[in-house]
């Protein structure tokens, strides 16, 4: 249920690629390379501050803002939540510790 909400989220905002700006909020955006990631790191730092000092509705608000703003930047960069789903079904069951181990230092 909530993997098709976020599918359904990722495919609309991806229709809004190289729509009009002045029309769309996530093609304003997206019309701008850096945006969509600046925009997710303000919305990360506010959902921080929400899981701090917030009440529990202002956390789940902000968390929202969070996910919303991260399938814009995917799709600003031509990439689907489904990558990001994909990835974590590939670390299910894996340990954190392990999993961590095992990837190439960059």
């Amino acid at each position: 249920m909530a993997d098709d909400l976020l599918i359904r989220l990722s495919d609309t905002i991806a229709s809004r690629r190289g729509t009009d700006p002045a029309a769309s909020y996530v093609a304003r955006l997206m019309s701008i390379p850096e945006l969509p990631a600046r925009k997710l790191g303000e919305e990360a730092v506010e959902t921080v501050i929400a899981a701090l000092a917030g009440s529990d509705e202002e956390l789940v608000a902000e968390a929202a803002d969070l996910v919303f703003h991260l399938c814009v930047l995917l799709a600003a960069r031509g990439l689907h939540v489904t990558d990001v789903l994909e990835e974590l079904s590939r670390r299910e069951g894996i340990s954190g510790i392990a999993e961590k181990a095992a990837r190439t230092p960059a």
